[in-house]
């Protein structure tokens, strides 16, 4: 069973890294800042790992340490206190660590650009895809796991309706609208929806046609997730046996210029709209041929 954990939050990976920042412009080794604040080393690595939070005491002892400027210490302190307020999915104990992860800091984001190629993106599901979908992917999950997924995949939803609603911009190539999922009225309800969503404002759907042929981005499914304020920004891609998260400026570069790339082929709003329709009209003929 894979590993489960509370995710750290993207503030406490920022602060992580920021505090890492500052010892190496101190120009101290973990060894050099450990001795100089009587911090046990090991626990050093797991601060600069985000994988715990240090007392305010410990702290207070890196900053001196490192002579970090006022501001500084008010960014960080900051951070650290932002770090430890609990979202929802960090009490969800259920889910598996990567993909708590990734809904840990789904929930920070203020934008997200999702390229799916065989099924409907996530945010998108109705509760019945959502179930099948699952069940068909991880055959090993209990029926306890399929459904604490379930209710973190619906509950993700809520990002789209709340004040200032997540800005979704999901990409789908047509083989998720053909590829039976639940049955024929599991996917006429699915296509739905997606009709429904692609009216809400801060949602744009578009479809990549089969007759775009070969196309940049084939090769693999991903999420661009955007943060407030310059920077920060995450690319996430899940694996059958691991997921990979990357946030080097080099690889956000290269997966936005991807996704512009998507964009250009795909059909625009208005085509996908039709494309849907039919998608939607098609799966209501096959369970009406299938009753």
């Amino acid at each position: 069973m894979p590993g489960r954990h509370k995710a750290p939050t993207l503030r406490l990976r920022r602060f992580a890294a920021k505090l890492r920042e500052l010892r190496e412009a101190a120009g101290l080794s973990h060894v050099e800042a450990a001795d100089l604040t009587g911090l046990d080393r090991a626990t050093l690595f797991r601060i600069e790992g985000a994988k715990v939070r240090p007392q305010g005491r410990s702290l207070r002892a890196l900053l001196d340490a490192y002579n970090a400027s006022e501001k500084d210490r008010t960014e960080l302190s900051a951070l650290l206190k932002a770090a430890a307020e609990q979202t929802w999915i960090q009490t969800a104990a259920s889910l598996p660590s990567p993909y708590a992860t990734y809904i840990g800091f789904e929930s920070e984001a203020e934008g997200v650009r999702n390229y799916e190629i065989l099924a409907v993106p996530g945010l998108l599901q109705t509760e019945s895809y959502a179930r099948a979908m699952i069940k068909g992917t991880a055959p090993e999950a209990s029926r306890d796991e399929v459904e604490s997924r379930v209710a973190a995949r619906l509950e993700r939803q809520r990002l789209l309706a709340r004040p200032d609603p997540l800005k979704l911009w999901a990409v789908i190539d047509e083989s998720a609208l053909l590829r039976e999922v639940g049955g024929p009225q599991v996917m006429h309800d699915q296509m739905a929806k997606l009709r429904e969503a692609a009216e809400e404002p801060n949602i744009t759907i578009q479809v990549i046609p089969r007759s775009a042929g070969a196309y940049p981005g084939m090769h693999g499914a991903f999420v661009l997730l955007e943060f407030p304020g310059e920077g920060h920004d995450v690319v996430y891609m899940e694996g059958s046996t691991s997921d990979l998260f990357l946030e080097s400026i080099e690889d956000i570069a290269r997966y936005n210029m991807l996704f512009e790339h998507l964009r250009a082929v795909a059909a625009g709003p208005d085509a996908t709209r039709a494309l849907l329709a039919v998608a939607q009209q098609n799966w209501k003929e096959d369970g009406h041929d299938g009753s």
